[in-house]
């Protein structure tokens, strides 16, 4: 099903949906607000979903109080970040729908450069960069094949203005009528309280593939900033998520029968074949304790999310024979 989209140069009204949880993250929250407030572009709205904080909901409900292009709500409850997502799809007026995570900041001109996509061609998704924000340093064995354990791209696994499959969460817009034809994101992925189960940007863009026959547009120049927090560079944390993140894509496709796992298995490929030679040859000409290391992480994280894949057949084996 295509959407064809006749005069590229209307002015679009885009709404931009913030979720926040924590208190933690309050000063991130009201940043991560500024920027979508300071954005070159004008026609835009912010809807803020707090997932069940009265305390987080009552400071920044004072904090953009004299805001009218702000709107915030509070869950009953903690819902998860699915629910809450899918809560500001129901709340946005715009006619495209953006997402922005709560530890992130825009640059000035992200939103018109979503909105270029859109007005230069007939997609119905666009998603930009994300660019990592070492708020602690860059730790030395982290190799950038990983860079999206930690919300940021790997740059050479991704073409210039190509359709691609989805982007990262927090760098990514659909036209309203993808929400009106697909309905909004699954609860069952998702983080929601201490479940570590993902990959609900990766399940809405496979029922959005399935109902349109397109992907999302890539744009490089639509740039989010995301900050990587201490904990997130140690190696403990490192290992946990990608082993969730194993276990997230088994749970992906036992929920998506007919899921295709091609962006999966081109990565495994890209790993193994590319990256891991390169790196072992770079390593015999020229050995550094840093290129040691990363090579290392290489092998150690693509284990530990071939791990959570395993744990994930495992467990709906053992769900299924109980039933």
């Amino acid at each position: 099903m295509l959407i064809q989209y006749g005069t590229k140069s209307n002015i679009m009204e885009v709404s931009v949906v913030v979720c926040a949880y924590s208190m933690k993250r309050y000063d991130d929250v009201c940043e991560a607000i500024e920027s979508v407030l300071s954005q070159t572009y004008d026609n835009i709205d912010v809807i803020l979903v707090i997932d069940g904080n009265e305390e987080l909901f009552e400071r920044l409900q004072s904090e953009f109080d004299n805001q009218e292009a702000v709107t915030i709500q509070c869950n009953e409850k903690n819902r998860g970040l699915s629910y809450s997502r899918t809560r500001g799809i129901d709340l946005a007026s715009g006619s495209v729908i953006a997402f922005l995570d709560d530890d992130a900041i825009a640059h000035p001109d992200w939103i018109e450069q979503l909105v270029h996509g859109y007005n230069e061609t007939d997609a119905i998704a666009v998603g930009g960069r994300m660019m990592p924000k070492w708020v602690a340093g860059k730790p030395s064995y982290l190799p950038e094949e990983f860079n999206w354990l930690v919300g940021a791209n790997y740059e050479p696994r991704l073409d210039d203005w190509t359709e691609v499959r989805n982007t990262l969460g927090s760098n990514m817009s659909f036209r309203r009528e993808v929400f009106e034809e697909t309905g909004g994101f699954d609860e069952q992925m998702g983080l929601q309280g201490d479940s570590q189960v993902q990959s609900e940007e990766t399940e809405l863009a496979m029922r959005m593939y399935d109902t349109f026959g397109q992907g999302m547009l890539y744009n490089p120049d639509a740039i989010v900033e995301h900050k990587i927090f201490q904990y997130r560079t140690k190696v403990v944390w490192l290992c946990r998520r990608a082993f969730w993140q194993g276990y997230s894509k088994q749970r992906l496709k036992q929920i998506n029968e007919d899921g295709s796992d091609d962006a999966e298995s081109e990565f495994l490929e890209h790993l193994l074949f590319s990256s891991m030679p390169r790196r072992i040859s770079r390593l015999t000409r020229s050995p550094s304790l840093a290129k040691l290391q990363q090579l290392l992480m290489l092998f150690i994280l693509t284990a530990c999310v071939g791990l959570g894949y395993v744990y994930g057949i495992i467990t709906y084996q053992i769900a299924v024979i109980s039933n």
